[in-house]
């Protein structure tokens, strides 16, 4: 027996490492970092290895699956397809377009075959009700650089491999790997920054990042937008905007710096937990610095001001000279371009959501919206519901509610994978082929990459005679639609050849033919300036007073004018590097080990409660009461909880063996739909008031 490399991306994660699988007699019984990968550099994390458990999973679906009442009968591809063709025209031809609503979740941007063809079939349906996991996660960063720099993809990027100083806010990448910042071997990068500079990281818990800093600092939950409004005036004390170097080429950054400054610095302290000495001091650091950048993630943007939170950060990094800049932050050019002629923009408010009037952003209506949307009745209630790769019930707020909603839907079709929490209602299942058999690029993390690099995955094994690809799964739901509905649709090439079209659109240089000529990817260097060339806004100019951001000001100012208001505790997140949100916990090498769903707790907020460590509690939010073991944590500030999300499973017609067995509670069955950033309507997950007894 020989046993043979063979090499991709990572599909499993953000970091898209590069990978060498093993095969023996064209099995797959190994996986490790492929150490000629000239961006990840060998460095593999523990979801990279789930790849073995996820193509030997043997609750994953390998054939279209149709609901027969309680039972799952296996349906031939044409036929699926067919019948989901119908049965989505009958409510269309019997309710409108708008009865149809589509949920796609995180997965789709890991892989090509969807985030590149799930788009036809979409404009094809022309329905307003779509809705995605970007509303509970980075809508903020999108909104604020469409309304600054006309694109919601014109997204700068910390420089951390050669910045003197990074200030963090909200991110914890050591363990997610950097997310809307790309960076494999994060952990290695940052200590390297640690060591030649200095990072800097505010959040409510000393996390697996905070340790590795050269200071954290604790911070309260949702108020990040005051300390960086109050950063921004002490930078202001220390000398003027360091702009010659935008020329003529900012609108309204007086007014906006005018707004902010009428926030009274001395309530700050009191809101945040920071004093103000501590807020000059960090600002004079970013004043002196050579180069710095200011960077926030998931926990500033999944707040009530996270939209704020983001504009912040953009005119901190502005004013301080470091936007556009070596060794600040930098847009990448990526070798695919999702910016430029052609691309999804964004656009805003141009519809608004059926019950609860909510904008809607880039073509997509807030997902805290999705339950109400289906179960009030009325015109242009959801009667028909496709997911893609994605768990709602767990994933999104007020899952119970949501859970209740899909039962009471006309027909449900997922593309997925396995029967779970959210799938168990689907009349029926597609589930896509292994992504080990399908050509890959990566679209998005490519372009939000630390550094400019470019990899073509190519198949590893060929397709089954019973496989569809993802990318046919969408072609042939569409074809089917339109022959039901008597529309036109022209199905989409193969992948490769849309991954060739797409290289030839960039000015790297990069064709498919230089791809292929190299497994381990290409290195074309590190970030440089580019933002003011590739501004999208409508006179050519960085829009630093956005109206809907200067809008929002005042509720900022008034949410905090009452200090005895701030509830007595706080929840927040927590990530693992062995979880993946709620999608992965069916794999054995994720989900080994101790336990990790329990509600972590500061010890003097037990005893204050007279509840020992290890102990059955109740938490309590707004909108539910739920029981969960409770473990002391001096890693978080006094008055916050921290509960994983993703669990929760285990629910009556779920068939995911492991992850069903698992213990743990659902984080969102805990937030509540009315919590969201004012101009968005992302999802406010993080600082949700709560109380705990034993």
């Amino acid at each position: 027996m020989t046993r043979q490399s063979r090499f991709r991306a990572c599909p499993l994660c953000e970091a898209i490492c590069g990978l060498e699988l093993q095969y023996q007699d064209d099995a797959l019984v190994a996986i490790r970092g492929d150490e000629q990968d000239p961006f990840s550099r060998g460095h593999i994390c523990p979801k990279g290895n789930a790849l073995l458990d996820l193509e030997a999973d043997p609750d994953r679906l390998r054939q279209p699956m149709r609901r027969i009442g309680d039972d799952w009968q296996p349906i031939a591809w044409d036929a699926a397809f067919a019948l989901a063709g119908e049965r989505l025209a009958a409510v269309a031809s019997t309710h409108g377009a708008a009865a149809i609503g589509a949920y796609l979740g995180n997965p789709n941007v890991h892989h090509f075959g969807s985030i590149a063809y799930a788009p036809a079939l979409l404009r094809l349906l022309k329905t307003p009700n779509i809705y995605s996991a970007s509303s509970v996660d980075q809508w903020p960063h999108q909104f604020v650089n469409w309304a600054m720099y006309g694109h919601q993809f014109l997204l700068p990027i910390p420089d951390i491999d050669r910045t003197d100083v990074l200030l963090m806010l909200g991110a914890n990448p050591v363990v997610s790997n950097g997310s809307l910042m790309t960076a494999p071997g994060v952990a290695k990068r940052l200590k390297a920054l640690s060591q030649r500079g200095q990072l800097i990281v505010i959040d409510p818990r000393r996390s697996e990042t905070a340790q590795i800093a050269n200071r954290h600092l604790f911070i309260r939950p949702g108020t990040d937008a005051l300390f960086l409004a109050a950063l921004l005036q002490e930078l202001q004390r220390l000398g003027p905007a360091r702009i010659a170097r935008y020329h003529d080429r900012l609108n309204g950054l007086d007014a906006a710096l005018a707004a902010i400054n009428t926030f009274p610095l001395d309530a700050v302290s009191t809101h945040t937990g920071i004093d103000q000495a501590a807020i000059a001091s960090i600002a004079k650091v970013l004043h002196e610095a050579p180069t710095a950048a200011v960077y926030g993630r998931m926990g500033l943007s999944t707040q009530r001001f996270g939209s704020l939170c983001q504009w912040l950060i953009q005119l901190i990094n502005l004013y301080t000279g470091n936007l556009d800049r070596e060794g600040g932050t930098l847009v990448n050019d990526a070798a695919m371009p999702i910016t430029g002629p052609g691309t999804a923009s964004g656009h805003y408010a141009r519809w608004h959501s059926r019950v609860r009037g909510l904008p809607e952003f880039a073509g997509e209506l807030p997902v805290s919206v999705l339950a109400e949307e289906i179960d009030t009745p009325g015109a242009g209630r959801i009667r028909a519901l496709i997911t893609s790769a994605g768990n709602p019930v767990l994933s999104t707020p007020d899952g119970r509610r949501l859970e209740r909603a899909l039962g009471t839907l006309d027909f449900m079709l997922s593309i997925d994978i396995s029967i779970n929490e959210t799938t168990r209602f689907a009349d029926l299942i597609l589930p896509p082929a292994s992504p080990l058999s399908q050509y890959h690029y990566d679209l998005i993390f490519n372009a939000f990459a630390v550094r400019r690099v470019a990899r073509l995955s190519v198949p590893l094994r060929e397709p089954q005679a019973h496989e569809r690809g993802d990318w046919q799964i969408f072609n042939g739901i569409a074809q089917a639609y339109a022959a039901a509905t008597g529309k036109a649709f022209t199905a989409l090439p193969e992948p490769l050849h849309l991954i060739a079209g797409g290289l030839q659109r960039g000015n790297s240089g990069v064709d498919l033919e230089l791809l292929m000529a190299a497994p381990h990817g290409i290195d074309l260097g590190p970030l440089t300036p580019c933002l003011l060339d590739r501004l999208e806004t409508s006179d050519g100019k960085v829009q630093c007073a956005p109206a809907p951001l200067m809008d929002d000001l005042p509720r900022l100012i008034d949410a905090f004018g009452n200090p005895e208001t701030a509830p007595s505790l706080s929840l927040i997140g927590r990530r693992h590097p062995r979880s993946n949100n709620s999608w992965m916990h069916n794999a054995p090498r994720l989900v080994k080990g101790k336990a990790r769903h329990q509600l972590h707790m500061h010890p003097n907020d037990l005893a204050a409660r007279g509840i020992a460590s290890g102990a059955q509690v109740r938490i309590r939010s707004a909108i539910a009461e739920l029981q969960t073991e409770v473990l002391a944590d001096s890693d978080l500030m006094p008055g916050v909880v921290s509960l994983p999300h993703g669990f929760g499973h285990g629910r009556a017609g779920s068939k995911q063996q492991l992850a069903d067995a698992l213990d743990g509670i659902s984080y969102n069955d805990l937030s509540d739909p009315a919590a969201l950033d004012g101009p968005t309507g992302n999802a406010a997950l993080n600082g949700l008031p709560v109380s705990v007894e034993a």
